[in-house]
């Protein structure tokens, strides 16, 4: 309802971006379904776009994303040479949520657009304070810190960091080694 979604969203993904002062930036997505992580979808990206900053590599992941989710409508003719990984994202999921403020949240709602995309929420929550940016608000919303929903949106959010972290710091130990 805070939202002004019509009904619950049942699969929620998050994008997180990591990096250490523009090095060796990743990106993960996670997936919770009906309030659970569902860690066989959870996806890991290489920014590839060595000069992107946050905006610029969250549009990446969600170009890069939801490009399987189009492919994979494409292919809906019945195509069993449809691979594991287009089949669990052949659906796109009730809500889009973005680990940062405004201009991620901007970022990945351009992003989906310039695809096409537009049945797609796209939110952002941004850890400071806790605040719910939506696309096109100036002013970011604020859950009730005893919230069911915040509660859920800060799981989303924090497991998406961690995966992000996780990712990053594997990708930097190997780039010291090297």
């Amino acid at each position: 309802e805070a939202l002004g979604m019509i009904e619950a969203p049942l699969r929620i993904e998050c994008i997180d971006i990591s990096t250490t002062m523009g090095e060796n930036t990743v990106g993960s997505l996670v997936v919770f379904e009906d309030g659970l992580a569902k860690k066989s979808d959870y996806r890991s990206f290489i920014i590839k776009n060595v000069h992107a900053d946050d905006t610029a590599a969250v549009a990446e992941v969600v170009t890069r994303r939801f490009t399987k989710t189009l492919s994979s409508q494409d292919n809906s003719d019945g195509d069993s040479s449809i691979g594991d990984e287009k089949k669990r994202f052949a659906y796109p999921p009730g809500l889009l949520v973005i680990d940062g403020g405004q201009p991620q949240v901007r970022a990945a709602q351009d992003a989906l657009m310039a695809l096409g995309v537009t049945d797609v929420p796209v939110i952002g929550l941004a850890k400071r304070l806790e605040e719910v940016w939506l696309p096109d608000d100036e002013d970011p919303l604020i859950l009730p810190r005893s919230s069911e929903g915040l509660y859920l949106l800060q799981r989303v959010r924090d497991e998406s960091h961690r995966f992000a972290i996780t990712f990053h710091r594997k990708r930097r130990g190997k780039s010291m080694k090297a």
